[in-house]
């Protein structure tokens, strides 16, 4: 194996950086799957604390729009 050679990682990772902050924004691709699983969760539980089949098609569009109800409730508690 050959040896780490911190010089020459630290110019790279320099030069990587430099040519990705040039103007573009840094992407971070972890909020798309979080939402996701999100989104299950939250249709898991509506679904299941259903008590007929319209609620639990109420519940299926509520999972679509549940981070708004995260928001309304969070703020609700900050008021209080």
């Amino acid at each position: 194996m050959s040896d780490f050679d911190a010089a020459k990682f630290k110019k790279k990772l320099k030069k990587k950086l430099k040519k990705n902050m040039t103007g573009k924004s840094i992407n971070i691709k972890t909020t798309g799957p979080l939402y996701f699983l999100g989104g299950l969760g939250a249709a898991i539980y509506y679904v299941s604390t259903a008590t007929d089949f319209w609620m639990g098609a109420l519940g299926i569009l509520k999972a679509l729009v549940w981070p708004a109800f995260l928001v309304f409730d969070a703020l609700k508690a900050l008021a209080a």
